[in-house]
Parts: C-alpha cells; structure tokens; sequence
C-alpha cells in the first residue's frame, strides 16, 4: 500500500495522506494514458536538449550533456535556498530545475528542521513548489523525466514521485534513504537506499517491479529475533565521503543494454569498501561479481566508459580506477593526489574527475594504463566538472578571493571565459546544463547561479 501525500496550497508532506490527493493522482493517470497504447508519449529517454535528468546526467553518470556548451556566458540570476544542499540540482525537459536541502523553517516559514524539496523556473529563479519531507532527504538525489514528473527519496523510508506543479502522484516504503535514483531501460524506477535495499518500481503507480534485492544481505531473524530496525537517516551525513557508516554511499551506473548496474558498498567488518555488479533483466535483480578494491571507502560514483565496457570509480586513498565491466578485474590504477568526488566526467573518452581539493585535469584511457592529456595546477576544484559537445567543459574554481565559473576548451584545458559567482563561497554539490545551454551552479552551502549563453 502506498501512502499518498497530501497537498496544502504549495505544501505538501510525502508523510501525510489525504484523500483528496486522488485528484492529482486521476490527472496524471489520464495524461500518462498515452503511455500505455505503445506510444513514446511516456518516453524517458535522455536526448539532445533534454535538461539534466539525473543528479550525472545519464543512466552510466557520465557528467556530461549532448548540448553544445555556449562559451560564452552571461548571469542570468542567483537565490539562496536557506539551506545547504548534498546533491546535485537536476533539470527538466522544459527547463524547470529541481533539488534538495535541508531548512530551519518549512515551506511557509514555521520553525522546525526539516527537509524540502524545491522547485524553480529556468528563466526567472522563480520558485514553482516547495515540499516538506524528512531532514534526511538532503542525501536523496532527484530524477527527472519527459514528462517532469520528479522522484526522490526520504528519511521517513520511501521513494515518491511528484509531478510539475508538486502534486503527489505515489509513495513506496523502502529501508533508508534512496541515495541513488535512476531510470531503467523499460521505464521504471531504479532506487537504491544507504542500507544496501534495492527496488526496481513502476514510475506510474510505484509498485515494486520485482523482488527487493538487499546488497548486503537479509538479516538473520533466528539468530537475533530482537534485531531492531535503523532509523532511516542512519549514516546519511557520512554518504559525502563513502565512510562505513554509509555502506551503500553512491548514484549506481546503469548498462542499458545488457542490464547491469553497478553499486559501491562498504560491507559490515570489511576493510575497504568493494564495487558491486548487479543485473536488472524485467524478472529480478541478481549479483554478478563484487571486487574489494575501494581503500579507505569509495570516493564517487561508479562512471561508465563511452562503450560501456570500464567502469571508473575513485577511492578515498587519492586514486582513479579502470575496472572491467564485465568481470571486475581492475585495468589499471591512477593516483591523482587527491580524492575525487561525485562522478568522473567522461565523453568521447576523455575523463574529468572532480573534487573538493586537487586540481583540473583530464585524462585518457590507453587501456593498461591512465595517460595525462593535460593539467591545470593554476584551477583548483571546487566540485564537479562538466562536459558538454563542441569541446566545452565548465567547471568552478577559485580565483583570488572568488569563485568562478571558468569555462574550459576539454581537449587542452585552455580557459575560454570565467564568470565570478557574486558572494559564493566553499564549494558545490554540482553542476548542471539546461536544454538551451543553460549553466546551473549549487554551492553546498545552499546558493543557486544561473547562467545563460551571451545573446
């Protein structure tokens, strides 16, 4: 059963249901209607100039966007949040942009921690809907469709969707909080919780698909009848840094083709965190491999290579990783002298890792071995760098007493132009592209900039 949330004006809880949510519900049953006669009407497939969908883009968290970059940007608008945020921001097919924080007042102003998720318009930063969830939700990334239906998690333990306007449309209980959200390839919900619970469920009524997979295994109730249940925040706040407290820490990679997807888990005892190999094919979810190499926990987010046959992943001993796809076997092992963070930007075989330290570089598989391309010791990283067509890479750096937003040429990292965040300071959970080449900057502290190509 599904606990259906309430609206209130612009508020909502996924925690509370009202009956009068049934009318959300019966809009959005008839526009999905068009779904169900083998239209592509319910289409989630990323395209060109479709926004930025998950919190690294695409289904194998390539961090990059099949936009052509504008080098040439101007500041569109800038608002805080009133909040710090964890995750990236996403966007929409039409531009509308979504994320999540974490406040001291709820949506109207009423004192009281709490998390939310909001929603603004691209053109104008305007906010479209604010909703309350639970505090933990600051660790849920977002996942956007082609319908701007949103889905996220909570610390009250599930999986929602909202659609455009912040009506809800379902909720499913899960374990924990969902720290990764993806989409399959037939169209359905792939979420994955910090405690290692993994559900695969409908993206229209979020009925669980098949069968829960637990990663780190079922508990044994004969053994200890009085195991109690971990609150659903547990350990959240370690997920930034792939800590044991986290186990299950990352955004998963997704192999459309071949159903594979690809996890980190610290498991209970072990003494580095391990990559993780599951395969999702309509029926259930199975383990294919696990290879304990994460020293020190994981560092990102699994990243799939162009082809689909690496996948790359960072440690928190400062190093870069090639692991075979297929087998787990590791490639090849790259220090950098920092840990990286988030997702390794990869396009057209190049790869960007980013970081909260360190320095912009870009390298380039050879297939034994990492190979440099370039660096720039003179950008510090202050988050995510992005890639986008047309050789154009964004990424924020500080400069002086500032942070930038320097926009970079990926095939030799030469600077192309640099715009000055007013007042942003720290670093960011993430960069996002728009469908028009918009630029979307989050400071972890809890500060939106926007962007927009020069006219």
């Amino acid at each position: 059963m599904h606990d259906l949330s309430g609206v209130t004006g612009n508020r909502t809880s996924m925690r509370r249901a009202p009956i009068r949510a049934a009318a959300a519900i019966g809009a959005v049953g008839l526009l999905l209607l068009t779904g169900c006669g083998g239209t592509k009407a319910d289409d989630i497939a990323v395209g060109p100039g479709k926004g930025w969908p998950s919190a690294f883009h695409d289904a194998r968290n390539s961090g990059t966007s099949p936009v052509t970059g504008s080098r040439h940007l101007t500041p569109a608008w800038s608002r805080p949040l009133g909040g710090p945020t964890a995750v990236p921001t996403t966007i929409g097919p039409d531009g509308q942009l979504f994320l999540t924080t974490r406040t001291e007042v709820d949506c109207v102003g009423r004192p009281g921690t709490t998390g939310m998720i909001f929603s603004f318009q691209m053109a104008t930063g305007r906010k479209r809907f604010c909703n309350a969830l639970g505090p933990a939700a600051i660790g849920s990334p977002t996942a956007v469709d082609g319908l701007t239906n949103v889905y996220l998690g909570d610390d009250v333990g599930g999986v929602g969707s909202f659609n455009a306007l912040g009506q809800p449309r379902w909720r499913t209980p899960v374990a924990g909080v969902p720290v990764s959200i993806q989409f399959t390839e037939d169209s359905n919900v792939l979420s994955v919780t910090q405690f290692g619970q993994v559900d695969v469920l409908s993206r229209q009524t979020g009925d669980r698909v098949v069968s829960t997979f637990q990663i780190l295994g079922e508990p044994d109730f004969l053994k200890q009848p009085d195991l109690p249940r971990p609150p659903n925040g547990l350990g959240i706040g370690e997920c930034a840094s792939g800590a044991p407290q986290c186990p299950v820490a990352n955004v998963s990679a997704i192999d459309k083709d071949s159903g594979r997807f690809y996890v980190t888990a610290w498991r209970p005892g072990a003494p580095v965190a391990a990559l993780v190999a599951l395969r999702y094919d309509g029926k259930e979810i199975r383990r294919e491999w696990s290879v304990d190499l994460l020293t020190d926990g994981s560092a990102t987010s699994p990243t799939l290579s162009d082809d689909r046959k690496t996948v790359y992943v960072g440690d928190n001993s400062g190093r870069l990783l090639a692991v075979d796809a297929n087998d787990g076997h590791t490639k090849w092992t790259q220090p950098l002298g920092f840990s990286p963070r988030g997702a390794v930007s990869v396009r057209n075989g190049l790869l960007i890792p980013g970081g909260d330290d360190g320095h912009l570089l870009a390298l380039r598989d050879a297939s034994d071995r990492a190979e440099i391309v370039w660096e720039r010791k003179d950008l510090q990283l202050r988050g995510r760098p992005v890639q986008t067509s047309g050789d154009t890479g964004y990424v924020v750096s500080p400069i002086g007493d500032a942070l930038n937003l320097v926009t970079f040429e990926t095939t030799s990292g030469k600077t192309v132009a640099s715009n000055v965040l007013e007042g942003a300071q720290g670093t960011t959970s993430g960069l996002a592209v728009g469908p028009k080449g918009e630029v979307v900057v989050t400071t972890r502290i809890g500060e939106l900039f926007a962007f927009e190509p020069e006219k």
